[in-house]
């Protein structure tokens, strides 16, 4: 059998969230073929399949604009709302 997987996360390490950024990595047989990273603002391949995926990919500003968009309606957003809980219950 084969293995696809599509992850997408929030990495940051600041309080005021300023460092945040958005990723969203396929893998194919656990071996990463291609990421978008919202600080990069593209995708990026890391296989020669996955670097001719980033070419198609990045033709698509629309996408491009929308993972980029990911920072602020996904990630600030839910860090936000994680992270006070958490202060709240400290």
């Amino acid at each position: 059998g084969y293995y696809l997987d599509i992850t997408s996360e929030c990495v940051y390490s600041t309080s005021d969230y300023s460092d945040m950024v958005f990723l969203r990595t396929y893998s194919f047989n656990k071996d990463v073929d291609v990421q978008f990273n919202s600080t990069v603002g593209k995708f990026v391949g890391f296989t020669e399949f996955g670097v001719k995926q980033a070419e198609y990919l990045n033709k698509d500003q629309t996408r491009l604009l929308q993972l980029k968009a990911q920072v602020d309606t996904v990630c600030r957003h839910n860090a936000q709302i994680s992270d006070s809980a958490v202060r709240d219950k400290a």
